[in-house]
């Protein structure tokens, strides 16, 4: 079936403010300006700065959680289930794997090139299906098993990708190193979050959008809190900011005031998270939650074709062969590869069969808020 104008809008939504989101970060890590005090130019390094403004753009999904709230009752015949009473304090923990997980993100940013950055991101998969495994008592499926195994493939061609290509960037090889690794490390986290939002939250049928903007207000100000001591831990050479503090906040505040270019690569970061989490719960609405996975993986394309046309990288073709591994591996983890076997007519056949016998043992059931 054709896509109408509008989910083509919304497909176009999500890949376009996906890749922005990453690529703007990306942007404002590349700016160098003076600091507070006349403090010499340096390099915009203020990772959880940034990751606030991030929560800050996930609490904005609030606003237009209640928007279409109120759009809805205006209406004659009001199509939107009211929400069943919860407590917010089921988002804390999720919220707080956000945050940690997000704000490592962001410090490996600095280390690494922004498609490695969003190709390693994929290793996802192989933590979300141990610990479901492990604390949801879920059963994988071989295909499932083997997706996890082509992923871990991909992430070592990505690895020896960067390992070759350090030469010929501004990162040195110990920091393109310990920025993959933390990223992987983040994954791990965000698996956390995954299974803790599945096991506690979900069953409480709560929208997608107030979900985030929830976890985006616990997140916003718990790491905005955490900008005050934050400014007098010290962190050595692995700070970015002149004082050698975890973050300061005040000297980004006044590299922006140098540079007012910073300040639109935040917003664009800040923006692009909003819609983006708008456009992909939408997208699953409206078509489907394969083709959310697919316009997901599509944007590491993109973030990739684009850091090379601004000089941000340089060309390698393990490059090329990692993202196409990563891709097999979250497709066959996702079952993309069911529709091609359900078209034999050998499978369709046994498929049904499989089917209707699994509906009388275990009964139809679908997973409640699903486009999450």
């Amino acid at each position: 079936m054709a896509w109408s104008r509008y989910q083509l809008g919304l497909a176009a939504l999500m890949l376009l403010t996906g890749s922005i989101n990453t690529l703007a970060a990306k942007w404002a890590d590349n700016f160098s300006a003076a600091g507070c005090g006349g403090t010499e130019e340096h390099g915009f390094q203020h990772p959880f700065l940034q990751a606030v403004g991030m929560f800050l753009g996930e609490f904005s999904c609030l606003g237009v959680f209640y928007l279409l709230v109120w759009r809805d009752r205006r209406r004659p015949e009001p199509s939107m289930a009211p929400s069943q009473p919860f407590s917010p304090l089921l988002f804390l923990p999720p919220a707080l794997c956000d945050m940690t997980g997000t704000s490592i993100m962001y410090v490996a940013l600095n280390m690494t090139s922004a498609s490695s950055f969003q190709m390693l991101r994929g290793s996802v998969i192989i933590f979300t299906g141990l610990l479901s495994v492990a604390f949801l008592g879920r059963k994988l499926e071989l295909s499932q098993w083997l997706g996890i195994l082509v992923t871990i493939v991909g992430l070592v061609v990505v690895g020896l990708a960067d390992l070759h290509s350090s030469h010929d960037q501004k990162h040195k090889l110990s920091e393109v190193i310990t920025g993959d690794l933390l990223i992987i490390m983040a994954q791990v986290i965000v698996a956390i979050q995954m299974v803790l939002e599945e096991k506690f939250v979900y069953k409480h049928d709560v929208h997608p959008l107030r979900a985030v903007g929830t976890e985006g207000f616990f997140g916003f100000v718990i790491l905005a809190l955490l900008l005050v001591p934050m400014y007098y831990i010290p962190a050595g050479s692995f700070s970015g900011n002149p004082r050698r503090t975890l973050e300061d906040a005040l000297d980004a505040f006044c590299q922006i005031g140098h540079r007012p270019l910073i300040a639109l690569a935040l917003l664009g970061n800040i923006s692009s998270i909003a819609f983006f989490n708008f456009a992909g719960i939408s997208v699953t609405k409206e078509i489907s939650a394969t083709t959310r996975m697919v316009l997901d993986s599509l944007r590491t394309l993109v973030i990739w074709a684009v850091s090379l046309a601004v000089g941000w990288e340089t060309f390698h073709g393990l490059e090329i062969l990692g993202f196409g591994v990563l891709l097999m591996g979250a497709a066959l983890y996702n079952g993309l590869h069911q529709p091609l076997f359900a078209r034999l007519p050998r499978h369709v056949e046994e498929a049904g069969g499989a089917a209707e016998r699994e509906g009388l043992l275990r009964g139809e059931s679908t997973a409640i808020n699903s486009e999450s």
